[in-house]
């Protein structure tokens, strides 16, 4: 981690932190066995984010109940979806690890990339109030989710395949792996959907599920307009 790589990221965040040691803090993984370490500023950074993409989509939403809200907010605040906002601040130059977690690929984990995030959040809220910490993140959820369908994105497609397959055909979909790619920490899967003997659709994701769901959404997407 070099100290221009802290200047580009309070660049990218539009905040310049006074406490400098904070930040570095934020940005040291356990691994460093330094005599300190982010995860307390992950703990408390967990709180806020919470909060924040809570009151977001409370005032995003008026018509949702709280089980729908419950849902979006969980897919915005796992391990994938803070990660992307990690990377897109250029959190993964910033990261101080030990140089074996390094060589291990630890820069592109998501469990890294997301506690490294909510610590950052963390230490701006500590150093200078939620309404920072709100401005900063609430830019990067409108950036990335402006324009996303929420109902697509917590439906669990998998399950609704299933219902149409069963009641269409009495019949539950089958999936195949068809390729697993890259190294551990960086690994694409595809898998296959078919029907009664039918390939219906392929997907691609970082995890055997995600591919899952993805070629389940295609399939299901492709019924639906089938059964129009």
């Amino acid at each position: 981690m070099r100290k221009n790589n802290l200047e580009i990221l309070q660049q990218k965040i539009g905040y310049v932190f006074d406490d400098k040691e904070l930040l570095v803090c934020a940005m040291t993984h356990k691994s460093c066995k330094s005599a300190y370490n982010n995860e307390r500023l992950e703990f408390l950074g967990d709180a806020v984010v919470d909060l924040i993409v809570g009151e977001y989509l409370f005032l995003r939403f008026p018509n949702f109940q709280e089980g729908k809200l419950s849902k979006i907010r969980a897919a915005f605040v796992n391990e994938e979806g803070l990660a992307k906002f990690a990377k897109a601040i250029g959190l993964p130059e910033c990261i101080r690890l030990s140089s074996a977690e390094d060589a291990n690929g630890g820069r592109q984990k998501l469990s890294i990339l997301a506690d490294a995030f909510e610590a950052l959040i963390g230490a701006i809220f500590l150093e200078s109030g939620l309404k920072q910490a709100q401005a900063i993140l609430n830019r990067l959820i409108q950036e990335f989710y402006g324009n996303i369908n929420f109902e697509e994105m917590i439906t669990d497609f998998k399950t609704a395949l299933q219902e149409v397959t069963q009641a269409r055909f009495a019949l539950i979909p089958e999936y195949v792996l068809l390729a697993q790619e890259g190294p551990d920490h960086q690994k694409s899967f595809e898998v296959a959907v078919w029907i009664g003997g039918k390939e219906y659709a392929r997907g691609v994701g970082k995890s055997k599920k995600q591919a899952q769901q993805e070629c389940a959404k295609l399939a299901y997407l492709q019924l639906e307009k089938e059964g129009e």
